[in-house]
């Protein structure tokens, strides 16, 4: 029997505001709020509102064999609980439908597995943390930033306690396998590797509206015929996609909606099934190991990291971003790690991207008329953070040294701390009235 994995992204990075260079160590603040509230509500209205409710209708209406997976960026739940928090409320409502898995991943939805071991650790605990405390559920399967994924990446995600990692099925690392299967890790047994099938995926995600595809119009009885005719060996499917193909790449008009609310029908005719990732890992083991020296991505068709790390916009803004991620990890100061995290998110430099600039493919996910015209703005609000960073923790001292001396300080504050308690606890006593003892009533004398 046959099954299905369905799992989708959910990330909306805070779009910059256009800052200029005259601003540099004028103007801390960086981001266009009218632009981020005015994407998060379009995005409710077009695609996260009506698509969780037809999920949760297809729910319901198969008595909980339908099942599915998210993994939700923690930048774009906090813009969730911001601007919509109906979504965070529709989300809880298929959490707790029992048939909804949420996914681990990077809090900020960034390139920190590639550039630092340390920030990629402590965004993985913060998002796991965040997903516990608004859905109740601890994710246990792991997606990386856009499914970026190496042998390396694997072995520290298992040393994280993940026993399953997604991935992208790209030719170049499985060779003439199947995604259709687990697969093995090459030097740490614990952690199982499940494949996307990005073709089809991409039916659904990119071709779904397309009149020119051979395929068009998609229905939901064909997409089914073609898993039910995949070879009998091959126990599921993993399709994965960005929650956007439901409602704003292909929208309500084109019917994505009418799409997927009559696949559980047309699957469950035919014997096939619905399984979270976590499901199918504890059910399937694995096949075989496959092994990817260098990173692959889902990104693009090289399947690698060159729409992020592909040219030296790219490669300068990346190397000056994480050359401070120590500094700004020592510090306390709140507003530093905020822009710390959202200046990580794989879109700004996605946006940077020149490979296909000139075919105009990214026109539609990129704020910038060009990548150079978002490597400038970033570098100068860049500029602005590593100005702010230096000023508190200056470069000519080293990371040993200044460690140090935040020990100390810290030490001291939490000494003074102490000692104001324990002043204000003798305060305390001292203004409490004492109250006065009754002394006896003497016997009246007799006359």
């Amino acid at each position: 029997m046959k099954t299905i994995c369905f799992y989708f992204t959910l990330h909306q990075p805070l779009q910059l505001k256009r800052y200029r260079f005259f601003e540099i160590g004028n103007d801390h603040y960086y981001y266009d709020d009218y632009v981020n509230e005015a994407s998060i509500r379009r995005l409710t209205d077009v695609c996260y509102l009506p698509a969780n409710e037809a999920l949760l209708e297809m729910i319901r209406n198969s008595n909980g064999k339908f099942k599915v997976a998210f993994s939700i960026s923690g930048i774009t739940l906090e813009q969730l609980e911001q601007y919509a928090p109906e979504v965070i409320d529709s989300f809880k409502a298929l959490a707790n439908t029992g048939s909804v898995e949420f996914l681990a991943e990077t809090y900020a939805h960034s390139l920190s597995s590639i550039y630092d071991e340390d920030e990629f650790q402590l965004q993985v605990k913060k998002h796991a943390q965040k997903i516990e405390m608004l859905f109740g559920k601890k994710p246990t399967t792991f997606k990386n930033t856009e499914l970026i994924y190496s042998d390396e990446i694997g072995d520290l995600v298992a040393k994280s306690g993940y026993k399953l990692m997604l991935t992208e099925g790209a030719k170049h690392i499985l060779g003439w396998r199947s995604p259709n299967y687990l697969y093995g890790h090459p030097y740490n047994s614990k952690l199982k590797l499940m494949t996307r099938n990005f073709k089809l995926s991409d039916d659904v995600s990119f071709r779904f509206s397309n009149w020119s595809w051979d395929q068009y119009p998609l229905t939901a009885d064909k997409y089914i015929r073609w898993i039910s005719e995949m070879d009998t060996k091959e126990e599921f499917v993993s399709i994965g996609m960005s929650y956007a193909a439901l409602g704003d790449i292909n929208s309500a008009e084109n019917g994505i909606f009418d799409f997927m609310k009559a696949l559980p029908y047309h699957a469950l005719v035919n014997k096939i099934s619905f399984a979270t990732p976590s499901e199918i890992a504890e059910k399937s083991k694995s096949t075989e190991v496959i092994t990817s020296p260098y990173p692959v991505s889902w990104a693009d068709e090289e399947k690698d990291l060159s729409a992020f790390t592909g040219n030296d916009l790219q490669n300068e803004a990346l190397q000056k971003l994480y050359s401070v991620g120590e500094r700004v990890r020592l510090c306390n100061d709140k507003s530093l790690q905020y822009d710390w995290q959202n200046l990580q998110s794989s879109d700004h430099f996605y946006y940077m991207c020149t490979k296909h600039f000139t075919s105009g493919a990214s026109a539609h996910f990129s704020p910038y008329e060009s990548p150079y015209e978002a490597f400038m703005n970033y570098m100068n609000v860049l500029s602005d953070f590593l100005q702010r960073v230096e000023e508190q923790y200056p470069s000519s001292i080293d990371n040993e040294e200044l460690n140090s001396l935040l020990k100390t300080i810290n030490n001291q504050e939490l000494k003074i701390n102490k000692l104001e308690n324990k002043l204000n606890t003798l305060k305390a006593k001292e203004t409490v009235p004492i109250k006065p003892t009754k002394t006896p009533a003497t016997p009246r004398e007799k006359k």
